[in-house]
């Protein structure tokens, strides 16, 4: 297979060389450079590369060339390569253009020139977003197939988890393709349950449970050791950063996510407000980043693996798991986060999985491509997959129990969904009803303020209503407030008879010492991503010093 390439622009002899050989000099082994003195060369070459059916992984192209600025280069080759990696070198005096590039091309990047030495300021950034491009790349199919229908509420999970997780997998649904019906039919002797996976090794797993698949498709599921210094339940933000800097700190850590790691957070099409990120970032891109560090640094992730229960007795604490093994630890950070809150809403149950969804479920995007979809909620997640969503559905439809997107949704968002022609937002409104025969046809709509109810046809609904803290493993062990909040610091004492030292609860520690809270789970939390990052870090310099007094 030939290599994908980079292609570098420059109208300056010297500086198109001095980009080609550093390039080369990093990047030869798995990558072809190819170099062009102006934007109009540089096209022709990415017409042959079209012709040849080769793939181009990066442009860096130079802002100030005559006849055709990079800009001007960068919006004409991503029709071409869309998913290809977009830099500018610039000058200083070209920043402004650089960062007005980033709105008009999605530029990932903007270097200065001279970008010597190479291994501090050119190398590391594009390291970077070349590894962002290989894990979005198409690679070749290794032979994960999941064979199940459209309406399957157990399909979707199955296909939900292997996404979030990155594991590359095939869908066949047999109620559109027969020869996929008859293959699923004769690996299984004619079973009606699904999904039916069939696995590289020739191995068929039928509705599997999480865990089991995890384990048959290479995900770590289980701990290495039955002790730890430091164990973080919940793979969000905060807890992947308590993992990077416990690692980091020389701690053994151990990571135990029953999801997937990246938390509710994982599940966002694009943040736009996180520092250090000017084009925004998804939350799987996020996730995958963190998870690189954490492991690159020591840290151990224990995936779809859930905590049933904690005992914090003494010194050691003894976390039980689904699966009834147990992992030993000297400190304890909870950053498990937040749950779905599930709604009583009539057909919200039954079509769950089949037009009902609770969160962006982007693994449904291609589904839904062309149809009507609606949106319920009015919170930043809720904008961001409005706005994920109006790409490839026909119209986007967001019902908003409020009178202002602005009440709950970040400005930027809110510009946002203002500039996109096939988003609808209807506030005051709420769902009252889902109907359909085996999946979501129709919702009923009511008018807050005049009581009025209206049908519409619907083809699904992705739900972002808010969440509850997911803490009941812990409802007996550590102080919390009614709604499932976790106590910690100074409110440890002010809401709580449990301390039981003499000392003062560390900030973040919770009821129990030794036990700390990180992110949306505690109460007081600011919930951003921003904030999740630096509580889970900071828990892990408290985690030092109560180990230091035990």
């Amino acid at each position: 297979m030939a290599k994908p390439v980079i292609i570098t622009v420059d109208d300056d002899p010297q500086v198109l060389s001095a980009i080609r050989r550093d390039l080369r000099e990093r990047y030869a082994e798995d990558y072809q450079i190819l170099s062009a003195p102006s934007g109009g060369e540089a096209l022709a070459m990415v017409e042959e590369l079209v012709d040849g059916a080769r793939t181009v992984a990066a442009f860096v192209v130079d802002q100030r060339m005559p006849e055709m600025t990079g800009t001007e280069f960068l919006l004409e080759a991503q029709q071409r390569f869309p998913d290809a990696k977009r830099l500018l070198l610039t000058a200083y005096a070209d920043t402004e253009a650089a960062i007005q590039a980033i709105n008009d091309v999605g530029l990932d990047h903007y270097l200065l020139k001279p970008w010597t030495p190479p291994d501090e300021r050119l190398y590391p950034i594009l390291d970077d977003v070349l590894d962002d491009w290989k894990a979005h790349a198409p690679t070749p199919f290794d032979g994960t197939t999941v064979y199940g229908t459209t309406w399957s509420p157990t399909t979707y999970e199955v296909k939900a988890f292997l996404a979030r997780n990155e594991v590359p997998y095939r869908f066949l649904d047999i109620d559109r393709d027969a020869d996929a019906a008859a293959a699923a039919a004769a690996l299984t002797d004619g079973t009606k349950e699904l999904p039916i996976v069939h696995l590289p090794d020739g191995s068929v797993m039928v509705n599997p449970q999480k865990s089991d698949l995890a384990g048959a498709v290479g995900i770590h599921t289980m701990a290495q050791s039955p002790f730890y210094d430091l164990v973080i339940i919940g793979g969000g933000p905060a807890g992947l950063a308590a993992a990077v800097y416990g690692a980091s700190e020389g701690l053994t850590t151990a990571l135990i996510e029953r999801q997937a790691p990246g938390g509710q957070a994982g599940t966002s099409s694009r943040i736009e407000n996180y520092l250090g990120f000017p084009k925004g970032v998804s939350g799987a891109d996020l996730a995958r980043r963190a998870i690189a560090q954490a492991t690159r640094l020591g840290a151990e992730l224990v995936t779809a693996r859930e905590v049933v229960g904690v005992d914090a007795v003494g010194p050691l604490k003894h976390v039980h798991l689904s699966d009834g093994s147990e992992i030993t630890c000297r400190a304890l950070i909870v950053a498990s986060g937040m749950e779905v809150r599930r709604l009583s809403v009539p057909g919200y149950e039954r079509f769950e999985g089949a037009g009902v969804y609770y969160g962006a479920a982007a693994t449904e995007a291609s589904t839904y491509k062309d149809r009507h979809v609606y949106i319920i909620g009015g919170a930043n997640s809720a904008g961001q997959a409005a706005v994920m969503f109006a790409k490839t559905s026909s119209r986007v439809t967001m019902v908003v129990r409020s009178e202002r997107l602005e009440e709950k949704m970040s400005q930027y968002l809110v510009d946002q969904i203002g500039a996109i022609d096939n988003i609808e937002v209807l506030t005051g409104t709420r769902v009252t009803e889902v109907r359909g025969s085996d999946r979501v046809e129709e919702i009923v709509l009511e008018d807050l303020a005049t009581g009025s109810e209206m049908p519409r046809p619907a083809s699904a609904l992705f739900i972002f209503v808010g969440a509850v803290p997911h803490s009941s493993f812990l409802r007996d062990v550590i102080g919390m407030n009614d709604k499932g909040f976790i106590y910690t610091g100074t409110d440890v004492e002010s809401f709580t008879d449990s301390w039981p030292l003499e000392r003062d609860p560390f900030a973040l520690e919770t009821s129990v010492p030794g036990v700390f809270a990180a992110g949306d789970v505690r109460e007081g939390a600011v919930r951003r991503v921003a904030s999740a990052v630096g509580e889970g870090s900071v828990a892990v310099t408290f985690v030092h010093r109560y180990l230091d007094t035990v």
